[in-house]
């Protein structure tokens, strides 16, 4: 039986530095994420208003070398571009946590790695399952509600809670990074419908370039850009989806666990250049384009379609039991315990908070059924409605456990006055 000192806890409060460091990601992304919403309250508003004509003509504005295969719609330009950007940012941010991280302990790993799992199978069974009965076409979906949105998450978490710990913070982000990589490999495996197997080999070769020159600590942004932009093309060109470049671009970035000499290390650096881009632009922009869809019908109309049904019921239903489910699991088989301070229904309020899924399940939308389609029109009513609901039931739940934390933190504080000594409560130690 393992005693309290050497007793494994879940959601344990991590080191200084690395809380330190979350903390400034949390910030960057919550801002994000509320520009991203404000982004697609504004497309799904324009889409929807006598004005939608313009909102579509905009979206299909095409330019671009034609030589190149890159004669792109402004939609497509943001959602093969630009969000490469994000998937870089995602990259960086995931080797961070694997090599210099806290979860570089492969114990501290297996919570989120197996909660990003069990969040993403769930949520495709239940829409399967939903849409048994369909034709193929249909079933091509099912990885539609999978991912979990980190900005539109945490601008919800930002604006709902302060008092909780940092221990579930990291977790959801941590969560919502694996997430990602497993939302760009599913892509890149399910979802590249022709291959080319010369320009995808020609790819490797600048991204191998730019990990020998970024090895060395280079970080000319005249040099590496245009490698960078030769690996996106060459990737595009061969059939797989570009922002898969992103992510290996990314991971030969060099990480350090304590940079040589004075400064950041250069995932770091990147990561501080890359991510305001991400965040404050990339996303946002892809969700002006990517929310705009026109409800015909009303919205009973749209309930009664069984790709909106299983899309909705995936994000809310399926990530709640994936993820609290999977947390469960772990402590089952590891005989692990919640840390001192953390609650169950924390870890269900954020199991619902990470159904919100909008950035790469609009994405993946538009992958499975094609842009613009009555599918793809589905699928995204699905995603919004989803990502509302899941969001509205996990302030609910989030914003009780808020105040019990507020509570605590005021208790310590009266205490520490009475005793004349600073006491800092912090919940996940």
């Amino acid at each position: 039986m393992p005693t309290r000192s050497n007793r494994r806890w879940l959601f344990g409060r991590g080191s200084w530095a690395e809380t330190s460091r979350i903390t400034d990601v949390l910030r960057t992304e919550t801002v994000g994420g509320l520009l991203l919403l404000g982004a697609a309250v504004v497309a799904l508003g324009w889409a929807n208003s006598p004005w939608r004509e313009a909102y579509a003509t905009l979206g299909d504005l095409r330019f671009g070398p034609a030589a190149l295969h890159l004669d792109l719609s402004l939609a497509t330009w943001a959602s093969d571009g630009l969000l490469a950007v994000f998937f870089f940012v995602a990259g960086l941010e995931l080797k961070r946590e694997f090599v210099a991280g806290d979860l570089r302990d492969p114990r501290r790993a297996s919570l989120p790695v197996a909660a990003a799992v069990g969040g993403m199978a769930v949520p495709a069974l239940i829409f399967v399952a939903v849409n048994a009965t369909a034709d193929a076409a249909v079933l091509r979906g099912w990885a539609v509600p999978t991912a979990t949105d980190i900005a539109f998450a945490l601008a919800v978490l930002g604006v709902i809670s302060t008092h909780l710990p940092s221990a579930l913070r990291t977790f959801l982000l941590t969560l919502a990074v694996v997430d990602d990589l497993l939302a760009i490999a599913i892509i890149a495996v399910f979802y590249t419908s022709s291959l080319h197997l010369l320009p995808l080999g020609l790819a490797l070769i600048p991204i191998a370039v730019f990990g020998m020159l970024v090895q060395r600590r280079v970080r000319s942004v005249w040099v590496l850009l245009p490698l960078a932009v030769a690996a996106w093309v060459l990737m595009h060109v061969s059939g797989v989806h570009a922002t898969v470049a992103g992510v290996l671009l990314a991971f030969t970035v060099p990480v350090v666990r304590r940079a040589p000499g004075p400064g950041p290390g250069l995932a770091e650096r990147f990561e501080h250049v890359w991510r305001p881009l991400s965040a404050g632009l990339a996303v946002p922009v892809f969700a002006f384009f990517a929310a705009g869809v026109t409800i015909s019908g009303g919205l009973g109309a749209s309930l009664t379609d069984s790709i909106t049904v299983g899309v909705m019921l995936g994000l809310v239903i399926g990530k709640t039991i994936g993820i609290t489910g999977s947390t469960w699991l772990v402590q089952r088989f590891t005989r692990a315990r919640l840390a001192e301070g953390i609650s169950w229904w924390d870890v269900f309020g954020l199991a619902l908070l990470a159904g919100v899924g909008f950035t790469v399940s609009l994405l993946v939308g538009e992958l499975a059924f094609g842009d613009g389609t009555p599918r793809d029109s589905s699928a995204k009513i699905g995603i919004l409605l989803g990502s509302v609901t899941a969001a509205l039931l996990a302030t609910v739940v989030l914003r009780v456990r808020n105040r019990h934390y507020r509570r605590i933190c005021a208790d310590e504080a009266v205490d520490a006055d009475a005793d004349g000594v600073p006491d800092v409560f912090e919940p996940g130690r």
